[in-house]
């Protein structure tokens, strides 16, 4: 099955949990992912994928404005909208932010709820929404447990994907 994991990233912590997802979808059998930013997203890397992983750093306590205009292009640049093509696809996010209470929760929920709006199957891993990072404080940077949790969202992600791809007619 084919994973899309994307991601938008200014200061480095956001593509680090992408890639922790990357090492976690692989290590499921069967797993092809690609790895890619929110703009080097073509419509076929988005419309051959069976699942898609979305990564953001948390701005103003959402998504940052180039993941939000990644979701914009799925109806206006991708065509995925108004025969929702991305119907029974898995979705999952994760996001980083600088500080324990900056708004990682509200960003993962954003980036579930534009999945959700195009009738995917949003999964998490270990954390009840995705993974999330905290990147500031007395830990700079993101730690193991961060980094753990994101490799088992690509697991999770992953494992979904497989059975939802044994199970469909198509």
């Amino acid at each position: 099955m084919k994973i899309l994991v994307t991601y938008h990233s200014l200061s480095g912590n956001t593509e680090r949990m992408a890639e922790a997802v990357v090492t976690g979808a692989q290590s499921v059998s069967g797993a092809q992912v690609l790895l890619k930013r929110v703009g080097q997203v073509t419509a076929e890397d988005l419309l051959s994928a069976d699942a898609v992983v979305v990564g953001s750093p948390v701005y103003w306590s959402n998504m940052s404005g180039e993941v939000k205009t990644f979701f914009d292009n799925w109806q206006f640049k991708f065509g995925v909208f108004p025969e929702f093509k991305m119907k029974n696809k898995v979705g999952a996010a994760f996001a980083t932010g600088g500080q324990i209470s900056s708004g990682k929760e509200v960003t993962l929920l954003t980036i579930l709820a534009a999945m959700l709006g195009n009738q995917m199957i949003v999964v998490s891993g270990g954390g009840a929404f995705g993974a999330s990072a905290t990147t500031e404080g007395e830990s700079l940077g993101i730690d193991k447990i961060e980094l753990a949790e994101a490799k088992a969202l690509g697991v999770r992600v992953a494992e979904v994907a497989r059975l939802i791809k044994a199970a469909s007619p198509r």
